[in-house]
């Protein structure tokens, strides 16, 4: 039994979707804000999340930016905005999927099912990621270098959660400068040897020689472990 977590503030459409859910074999959460949301996600662990863009709390946008900070979790937007630019910010954001209300629920299960499918290849994954002496906490945006804060730059932070999030793969360089700089910079691989000297001196017990953010010469870079 797969189990999908609903957020939405409309009572009526939840429970609606919560029943016609339970009735094709889902195991169902809820949640009416965005926090509860967050909340849920991290204690429940569902196998999938329908997100409604406009919760009373948080919108929709910072509920998907919240999981993507830890979280692969396929995310299904159900949401009443049509405008090309919420879907394009949606996905952008790193929802799976954007659904528009009125919608079919025939429809909506085929995506779900599709989005639990492509979930499934996915590892498990924590929100607080442990490398030597570090804890980097995916949830919250924070590492701790035994027990102390580190303070990292925006940037800092997006090139070690990227890393911490594929923790013992190699991630090319294409793939960081896209995703923390653009598509624009994925040649301005002089960038990625900046910031990882940056962030080995702020978080290596001997910069120069690096146990845990390695350099592949040439292919990418890696955390790991040990």
């Amino acid at each position: 039994m797969s189990k999908v977590l609903v957020v939405d503030d409309e009572p009526a459409l939840a429970r609606a979707l919560a029943i016609n859910l339970r009735a094709h074999g889902w195991e169902v959460v809820t949640a009416a804000d965005g926090r509860s949301a967050l909340d849920a996600a991290a204690t429940e662990r569902p196998d999938v999340v329908v997100l409604d863009l406009g919760l009373p709390d948080l919108d929709g946008t910072e509920v998907i930016a919240g999981l993507r900070g830890w979280s692969s979790v396929p995310i299904v937007v159900l949401s009443a905005r049509q405008h090309g630019e919420d879907k394009v910010d949606a996905l952008d954001l790193g929802a799976d999927d954007y659904v528009t209300k009125p919608f079919a629920m025939n429809e909506l299960m085929a995506r779900l099912r599709a989005a639990v499918r492509r979930g499934q290849v996915a590892a498990p994954e924590e929100a607080v990621v442990t490398v030597g002496s570090l804890e980097i906490d995916l949830a919250r945006k924070r590492v701790a270098r035994e027990g102390v804060d580190v303070r990292l730059t925006p940037t800092e932070w997006a090139f070690l959660e990227l890393l911490a999030r594929n923790l013992g793969r190699l991630v090319t360089r294409e793939q960081i400068l896209r995703e923390v700089w653009g598509p624009a910079y994925e040649h301005e691989t002089h960038y990625l040897r900046v910031y990882a000297a940056q962030l080995r001196r702020k978080l290596e017990d001997d910069p120069a020689h690096p146990r845990h953010l390695i350099t592949s010469a040439g292919l990418g870079y890696t955390l790991e472990a040990g």
